[in-house]
């Protein structure tokens, strides 16, 4: 059924990158193609360095990761398009009202909560959202 998912936060070197490569661990036997991008991204930086040390710490590599700008064809191009924080999915929602179907919080069917943002915030701050993400992904597996 999905064969494109998008995952969006800011700057796409924390949050999204993390539900990526998550989803891609937890994917990785479907054909499914998964991607992440900001809504003001910092293009072409790898991930941060707390949040690729916590995804290797789980046995995952995220070293290939580059921060990518969200456009609004990669909206109109995915399947399902997972934002971090209300503000992120109604400013997708505003960039192509045409994929607002389409478009939800990574958080919807546990608590309806923001994630919040780590960056340049302590690693206790990117453990607990770690933990936010890692729920918000294993919320959605049985939908996909």
């Amino acid at each position: 059924m999905f064969k494109r998912i998008l995952t969006v936060c800011i700057g796409n070197i924390c949050r999204s990158p993390t539900a990526e490569y998550l989803f891609r661990q937890a994917l990785s036997h479907r054909n499914i193609e998964l991607g992440s991008a900001g809504l003001g991204a910092m293009v072409d930086k790898p991930m941060d360095r707390t949040a690729s040390e916590l995804l290797t710490e789980h046995g995952i590599d995220g070293s290939n990761h580059r921060g990518r700008q969200l456009t609004t064809a990669m909206l109109r191009e995915a399947d399902l398009i997972l934002g971090m924080e209300k503000r992120h999915v109604a400013a997708m929602v505003q960039m192509a009202p045409e994929a607002s179907g389409k478009i939800f919080l990574l958080d919807k069917w546990l608590h309806g909560r923001d994630i919040p943002d780590p960056y340049r915030q302590q690693r206790v701050a990117f453990e607990h959202v770690y933990g936010m993400i890692e729920q918000g992904v294993h919320s959605w597996l049985r939908y996909l």
